[in-house]
């Protein structure tokens, strides 16, 4: 089944665009998803199709007003639920919420701009709330197509090859292994001998290792997260310890 993406936004066409490009464009071409774009402003009751209005009790900028989104979502009985706001007090967007997202048949994503969006949108219409990251962006239409592509990948046929997404980043709470490619060396740096093997069992084993001391250093709350180390992955551990044989940068 096609997994249908409805996006309200004041730029369409900047989510158009992407939406057509690599992974995205390949998958829409082969019926993984489809996109379905509204433009917010098609539903302003304004002359010159303004959307926003100053804010009551004052302060800097412009909010987007509700009854443009409301609307927007009230003109069609196809846009799919859940409909979700992307803000940047909204929950932290992570690939566990992209795996749920992947095996619906449908959602929305609304966009906002501005300072923000009228609360009573958010509050008659608005199902849950996503963050990509604690940092402000003009709007949500790169916080979309961050979505979007998550989850479009985990997606039956999103990737071509349906295995590649089993060893990324995240998908097993932890970070992903580095990755090596010919030539062996380059520039002094040889790969890894257990790449170079051929017994894939002990490189599996490494790959495991590389990717348990990578989330230590870089993102230890996702260890955390986990429990801790299990007495499995200290043994791993220490079956492949640091070697620290290649020459220095500088």
């Amino acid at each position: 089944m096609t997994l249908r993406v409805d996006v309200l936004t004041l730029f369409p066409e900047a989510l158009a665009r992407y939406a057509t490009t690599s992974i995205l464009g390949r998958a829409a071409t082969s019926g993984v998803w489809a996109l379905h774009l509204h433009d917010i402003r098609d539903a302003s009751d304004d002359p010159h199709r303004r959307v926003d209005d100053t804010p009551y009790g004052g302060g800097a900028g412009m909010v987007m007003s509700a009854e443009p989104i409301l609307r927007t979502l009230e003109s069609d009985a196809t846009i799919p639920r859940p409909v979700i706001a992307l803000s940047p007090s909204g929950r932290p967007f992570s690939q566990l919420i992209a795996h749920q997202l992947s095996v619906l048949e449908g959602f929305t994503l609304l966009c906002g701009r501005y300072e923000g969006i009228d609360q009573r949108a958010l509050d008659l219409a608005i199902d849950d709330e996503l963050s990509v990251g604690d940092f402000v962006l003009a709007g949500g239409e790169l916080a979309a197509l961050c979505v979007i592509e998550a989850v479009v990948r985990l997606r039956p046929g999103g990737l071509g090859n349906d295995e590649s997404s089993v060893d990324e980043s995240f998908a097993d709470g932890l970070l992903e292994y580095p990755h090596y490619t010919k030539p062996a060396e380059v520039r002094g740096l040889v790969v890894p001998e257990v790449l170079r093997s051929g017994d894939h069992a002990r490189i599996a084993r490494w790959r495991r290792a590389e990717a348990l001391r990578r989330t230590v250093a870089r993102r230890p709350d996702l260890i955390e997260r986990r429990g801790g180390l299990s007495a499995a992955d200290w043994a791993i551990l220490e079956e492949f310890p640091v070697v620290d044989d290649q020459p220095q940068n500088g």
